[in-house]
């Protein structure tokens, strides 16, 4: 049995109490700075998640899913990479259910530019935007990221229209990307999922609103000049075809734009296995690779 007097109990305590303060203060300065609920237009907010210690040369704008009806800024699967240096901004936008396409990339157009205006406000640098999202938001962060510049879906949403609403980098976690496909590639589930959203989205099945369908695609806008991007798709995915995927490689392939893809082999809709460690790392190369060469 061991036996302290009050002097040695005294300095073991005080030891103890050092230790454990040290471990808690090592804990809070990796805890990002969060700012909550910003209003980047009228009825939109956004989310900020600020790393506490270095912060590298650009901005990620996460985009949630829920097929284009659902979801909203609360939910953000890649804060690990906030960890690594990147500030992050999670948007909210109009939901199908309250307006069609082509408001939802007006929305995401607008917090960009808002974004870009702030920086000195909240100490992030901009001037390399990144767009991740998955699902839904993978669909729309790929149409933004390959239409920079594009008149018809730039909008007019908020107060900084000056500021550049471009993106420098694309990272599209199963997302769609030609929406003038997607039916007749889609499982019979699927199909349960996607014709009632693509209804409220563009207004009508694909082959009968042809010309918007074409317009919220990705693949009919891809040119040479597009910003490097990234998809990561599960092979066994009921609800995305993973040839939504194939195509805008293929369609980045045929003009020589960068390009990486990724099939998870047995990953189906989401879950864990697109936001582990390795999947996080893989992103945090690819930022940091396009900041490199830029």
């Amino acid at each position: 049995m061991l036996i302290c007097d009050d002097m040695t109990f005294r300095r073991v305590f005080l030891a103890l109490l050092i230790s454990i303060a040290t471990v808690a203060c090592t804990w809070a300065q990796k805890e990002p700075r969060v700012i909550k609920d910003i209003e980047f237009a009228q009825g939109l907010g956004l989310d900020l998640y600020l790393p506490n210690g270095e912060t590298l040369d650009g901005l990620v704008v996460w985009i949630h899913g829920g097929a284009w009806r659902a979801g909203s800024k609360e939910k953000v699967p890649v804060l690990d990479l906030v960890d690594r240096g990147w500030p992050i901004a999670s948007v909210d936008y109009r939901l199908s259910g309250e307006a069609q396409f082509p408001a939802q990339i007006h929305d995401i157009k607008g917090a960009i530019r808002f974004l870009r205006s702030q920086e000195s406000e909240y100490g992030y640098r901009a001037e390399n935007v990144f767009a991740i999202g998955s699902s839904a938001g993978g669909h729309l962060v790929a149409l933004t990221g390959v239409t920079n510049g594009h008149a018809a879906l730039e909008g007019s949403v908020g107060s900084h229209l000056k500021e550049s609403s471009d993106v420098q980098g694309i990272v599209s976690l199963y997302g769609a990307s030609n929406l003038t496909t997607i039916l007749d590639q889609s499982t019979p589930h699927g199909l349960s999922v996607r014709v009632p959203a693509l209804e409220l989205f563009i207004g009508g099945r694909p082959e009968n609103v042809t010309e918007t369908a074409r317009l919220a695609s990705p693949v009919f806008h891809v040119d040479r000049d597009d910003p490097p991007l990234l998809m990561i798709h599960g092979d066994q995915d009921p609800q995305m075809p993973i040839n939504q995927s194939l195509e805008l490689e293929s369609a980045y392939g045929r003009v020589s734009a960068p390009v990486e893809f990724i099939s998870l082999n047995g990953a189906k809709h989401g879950g864990g296995a697109f936001y582990d460690a390795e999947r996080i790392g893989i992103m945090h190369r690819f930022l940091a690779s396009v900041v490199a060469e830029r």
